[in-house]
């Protein structure tokens, strides 16, 4: 299967409809899509927000996206992990600004759907891991992509990972 977004059926950068071309506000979007692909887990995306060990690593592979040297995707559970620290952390009105700027420049996100549950499911039996902390490696494995994760625990047992911090 090739790699890249465009294998990436159903991914889009945020739940509301729009002109895939365009960003959240209507501007064209004008970044090219990489065929390199990269899955995240929440555990990078939370490097994002929190200063920690790996935090500059988590925030380049943002800006390799932006430049188009690579494209980000990530399941649809991280949008909720990684703005539910933020909220916690720092306050509702920073938790909307980190939506509103990854709907624009964020990685793709691919919604979990019937045929990729069990797929999910496989993977937390075999990482022994929640089906939270399995739905990157699932994604990862389903199209191909390299696995990027902060969680040792629940991912260094992924074939390819990359772990960062």
């Amino acid at each position: 299967m090739p790699r890249g977004a465009a294998s990436l059926p159903g991914a889009r950068r945020q739940a509301r409809a729009r002109d895939p071309a365009r960003g959240a506000r209507g501007q064209p979007r004008g970044r090219a899509v990489s065929e390199e692909l990269l899955v995240l887990d929440s555990s990078v995306g939370v490097k994002w927000v929190k200063p920690e060990e790996g935090s500059d690593e988590a925030l380049a592979l943002l800006l390799s996206h932006a430049a188009g040297e690579v494209t980000l995707a990530v399941a649809d559970v991280f949008v909720y992990e990684v703005l539910d620290v933020t909220r916690r952390t720092y306050g509702r009105p920073r938790a909307v600004a980190l939506w509103e700027r990854l709907a624009d420049q964020g990685p793709l996100v691919v919604p979990t759907d019937p045929d990729s549950f069990p797929d999910i499911l496989e993977m937390s039996r075999r990482l022994d891991c929640s089906l939270y902390d399995a739905a990157a490696p699932a994604l990862a494995a389903r199209y191909g992509g390299t696995l990027v994760s902060a969680d040792a625990r629940a991912h260094a047992g992924f074939p390819g990972v990359r772990l960062i911090g």
